[in-house]
């Protein structure tokens, strides 16, 4: 399994992305290639040159705009952003008028609406209708379109990143003096670890985030993979850190070792089994991993269940609360357990019952089991009136083909 890995202990910037991915291998010609199937409103080029930053060598990209029309007011050959606010239809229009291919138009729309949820909550607008400011210039519009190119060629089948710097301070925009991290990186970032402080400097633009938060699978403070290629993309800032961002391809084994979980236990001899069935639903819905329960005998010769469920660290303490809130315990035990799996990836097959979800899992990368998710099959067979086994005879005869 082919893997990507953002570190971004200095944060993420588009150009500094497209350095770093270009760094890695992806080719400047076909970039430009495909960069050359949109339409836009403004000529621009980009300019990659080999720079250091606090002795850390990589590539720089600069988007250079050539000619624009009139409603733009960026001064020729420099690189900063207009003033012109197109909304998310406006970029939605330019990008599928193109020539991209579909898979490239669909993780660009996904970076660009990541913005447009984050900036219509910001401003009390729809989504839709929202202006973009810096993130609807031409730069900010070829850094991301740029991304969805390299990252579709590079075709890796699972992108993992570390926490996400954002920087500090204030800044000044079209909306006046704002604290940093932007109101927008902040919105993206919800539901993502990032660390904060560490310069007093923006690190973390909104378009960096966007492209962080749409294409990034699992954020991972020891991944684990065999590193094949190192890419570093040179940021434009000067920092006590090097301002660069370091991205790295490889491969994961054919069995992988989960980064470290949490087992919690619990044993309960005085509960309706009604109640502790609604509470292992809760715990799922917390975030839990797995729950069980295994038949015991307690104190004084009472029948009793341990209740066992294995959940992350960042989800620990939801599922605690839930033990404690609804199930009649007053104790847990807690263990750190390490998980060793075989890589895993969902398929979809075709079979004369509608397309059904397939989980497989790999070794050596080759299909070793797979299992047909029970809720598709259960919906096929109740909506064509036929055996639960006759639809998962068909998934397997699709399975063999």
């Amino acid at each position: 399994m082919r893997v990507l890995y953002y570190d971004c202990f200095s944060g993420i910037s588009g150009d500094m992305h497209l350095g770093a991915l270009l760094d890695l291998g992806v080719e400047e010609d076909y970039l430009k290639r495909e960069l050359s199937k949109l339409s836009l409103d403004a000529s621009f080029e980009l300019v990659i040159q080999k720079r250091c930053k606090m002795g850390i060598c990589g590539t720089k990209v600069d988007v250079t705009l050539t000619h624009q029309h009139s409603t733009w007011h960026t001064n020729p050959h420099t690189h900063h952003h207009s003033h012109e606010h197109r909304t998310f239809r406006d970029i939605e229009a330019i990008i599928t008028h193109s020539t991209l291919t579909n898979a490239i138009k669909e993780r660009s729309l996904k970076m660009f609406w990541e913005v447009a949820l984050a900036e219509g909550k910001i401003h009390g607008k729809e989504p839709l209708d929202v202006g973009f400011h810096e993130v609807g210039a031409v730069d900010s519009i070829v850094d991301i379109v740029s991304a969805a190119i390299c990252l579709e060629a590079l075709k890796v089948d699972k992108i993992i990143a570390s926490k996400i710097e954002l920087g500090g301070g204030f800044v000044q925009c079209e909306h006046g003096t704002l604290p940093i991290p932007a109101p927008a990186t902040v919105e993206i970032l919800k539901n993502v670890p990032v660390t904060l402080g560490r310069v007093p400097f923006e690190t973390t633009t909104p378009t960096g985030a966007a492209i962080i938060k749409a294409n990034v699978e699992a954020y991972e403070e020891k991944p684990s993979f065999v590193i094949e290629k190192i890419g570093y993309g040179i940021g434009h800032k000067d920092f006590a850190i090097p301002n660069v961002l370091r991205v790295m391809l490889g491969h994961e084994d054919a069995i992988s070792l989960v980064p470290e979980e949490i087992v919690l236990e619990t044993n309960i001899d005085d509960m309706s089994p009604e109640i502790l069935s609604y509470v292992e639903e809760r715990l799922f819905e917390a975030g839990a991993k797995d729950v069980y329960t295994t038949a015991i005998t307690t104190k004084k010769n009472r029948l009793g269940v341990k209740l066992s469920v294995l959940v992350s660290a960042e989800n620990e303490a939801n599922v605690m609360d839930i033990i404690f809130l609804e199930s009649s315990s007053i104790g847990l035990r807690r263990s750190a357990v390490q998980k060793i799996a075989l890589n895993r990836e969902i398929k979809t097959v075709t079979t004369p019952y509608g397309m059904i979800s397939v989980k497989c899992a790999f070794l050596n990368g080759k299909i070793v089991k797979y299992k047909a998710e029970f809720e598709e099959c259960k919906k096929a067979a109740l909506t064509h009136h036929v055996p639960i086994a006759q639809v998962y005879e068909c998934v397997a005869m699709a399975m063999r083909t």
